[in-house]
């Protein structure tokens, strides 16, 4: 029986875990710290050397409890979320909190893009979302807001590629973390040359950005200072694996064209897995997997399941006496009041697009159909139901445009924790919906990358079959199949087009 240890770095959490090749989690420390610093409205920023020290007092915690696992591992990786840039000076040193992904500040565009690409891109139909993706390149902003600091800038990364330089002493990163506001090349797996068309829309010289590795690769090994920090022992190998979606997707066993990878977490999201490259939606590029002959074509919902912590600080907050007296989650305390709302949430329906989408840079998120007979878990149920079917609506896209039809779902991230929810998406997507062994599905797919690097498996067919079981699977409910269909199809597709005028009318006002 081998081991290997994982660091799963999330947005609000970060978690190591040991598993084993059977997909046994032998054990697992999590420390939870505050998900972003705010200096001003909608800036969402966090300090790097913050997750280094947090990963260094998980592994020695685990070295602590556990030293029979960590002095007989076989090899580590680090999966971390997407699309934060951590800005570094010639001696690879921070100089400035990294911007995460969540981030809603805005960079200033008008500076025209050259001649080529304007007619081109509005040729398409494209200048609006090419627009968008401009204004939220984290180092444009930067550029133009801190000039001095900018100056001392030499190398523009991921929180991937820094911690795992703080791990090994090698600044690369694994080709399928570099999913974000970066010049990347998604299909070729690679960085964009300066004769790209879509070069000049990053406007971030190729030599800020660092070597790339495939999945699977060794990045270094654990040097003796490292050891001396964190516990782990030196010389141990660090291989490079992927972004957390990523992990996540391998994770709940989604390397078949028949099934898709649905993520009730912070960011709420639809994966398929395909040796065919193919866009989840025109001019989106296919994000590169973990798995090196694979692609992960993706439609995300930006603040998903966040949206849960956002009801509940906002009109829960007295549910937090009732948990501490009962001692369950404030999450499972709604989750019962939920149940007791019909399918349909008795004709309240929400579109969830708290943040907008790179092809929709208007949307805003909407509710209809209050009645005076509306209790907050209606609203609790309305904002699972339209996270839903604003990803029913991204599958169903991608089947056509992959012509790869889906048999059924399987499901990670925190609301698949929820029987109550596994069942609801069921109803909604008409599909069987499953659930893994673990709720650790990214660190379970670092790990079987891992493991694959290493020999153990020949193949992810292989590891799938050793590491992931299904152990819960949720059937759609006739009945409440006909009612989420009549509300999807005949309410909740049409609400965007509805109300498009109005949102636009906010985007102009920069509201």
């Amino acid at each position: 029986m081998s081991n290997v240890l994982i660091v799963d770095v999330g947005t609000q959490s970060m978690r190591g875990i040991v598993f084993d090749d059977s997909g046994n989690l032998l054990i697992k420390e999590q420390v939870k710290y505050k998900p972003y610093l705010c200096k001003e409205n909608g800036y969402m920023e966090q300090s790097a050397d913050m997750y280094w020290q947090v990963l260094c007092q998980i592994t020695r915690t685990i070295a602590q409890k556990r030293p029979d696992l960590m002095q007989n591992l076989l090899a580590m990786s680090v999966d971390t979320f997407r699309d934060t840039a951590v800005l570094l000076d010639e001696n690879n040193q921070v100089l400035r909190n990294c911007i995460l992904w969540s981030d809603q500040r805005v960079a200033d565009t008008s500076q025209k893009l050259p001649l080529k690409q304007r007619v081109l891109f509005k040729l398409v139909g494209m200048d609006r979302p090419i627009d968008a993706i401009r204004q939220k390149v984290k180092t444009r902003w930067v550029q133009q807001n801190e000039p001095q600091l900018w100056e001392k800038v030499k190398k523009v990364v991921h929180i991937s590629a820094y911690l795992n330089y703080k791990l090994t002493g090698n600044l690369v990163d694994s080709y399928a973390s570099t999913i974000g506001h970066f010049p990347f090349d998604s299909k070729g797996k690679k960085w964009l040359t300066e004769k790209s068309l879509l070069y000049p829309v990053f406007d971030l010289p190729l030599e800020m950005m660092v070597p790339l590795v495939s999945p699977g690769d060794v990045m270094g090994q654990i040097t003796e200072e490292t050891s001396n920090l964190t516990a782990i022992p030196q010389g141990l190998k660090v291989y490079a694996s992927g972004s957390d979606k990523g992990c996540e997707t391998l994770g709940v066993g989604c390397v078949d064209r028949n099934v898709a990878s649905v993520s009730f977490g912070t960011s709420s999201t639809v994966q398929f897995s395909t040796k065919k490259y193919f866009e989840p939606e025109q001019f989106m590029p296919a994000y590169p997997s973990v798995l090196k002959d694979y692609y992960n074509p993706e439609v995300q919902i930006f603040r998903g399941y966040w949206m849960i912590s956002w009801f509940k600080q906002n009109f829960s907050q007295h549910l937090e006496k009732v948990s501490a007296e009962t001692g369950r989650s404030v999450e499972e305390i709604m989750n019962d009041e939920m149940a007791a709302i019909p399918a349909g949430s008795d004709g309240l329906v929400l579109q969830p697009f708290w943040q907008a989408g790179l092809t929709t840079p208007e949307a805003k998120g909407a509710i209809i159909g209050f009645s005076d007979f509306h209790k907050r878990a209606h609203v609790y149920r309305a904002i699972i139901e339209g996270i839903d079917f604003a990803l029913r609506e991204g599958l169903e896209r991608m089947e056509k445009r992959g012509k790869q039809p889906i048999d059924f779902i399987a499901v990670a991230g925190g609301g698949s924790q929820s029987n109550l929810i596994c069942q609801i998406a069921a109803d909604v997507f008409n599909k069987p919906v499953k659930r893994v062994q673990t709720y650790e599905t990214s660190g379970l797919g670092a790990a079987m990358v891992t493991f694959m690097a290493c020999g153990v498996f020949a193949d992810e067919n292989e590891a799938v079959k050793a590491m992931v079981h299904y152990t819960d699977v949720f059937f759609p409910n006739p009945k409440n199949v006909r009612i989420y269909d009549n509300i999807y199809k005949n309410i909740y597709l049409k609400l965007y087009n509805k109300l498009q005028s109005f949102y636009l009318e906010l985007y102009k006002e920069g509201i």
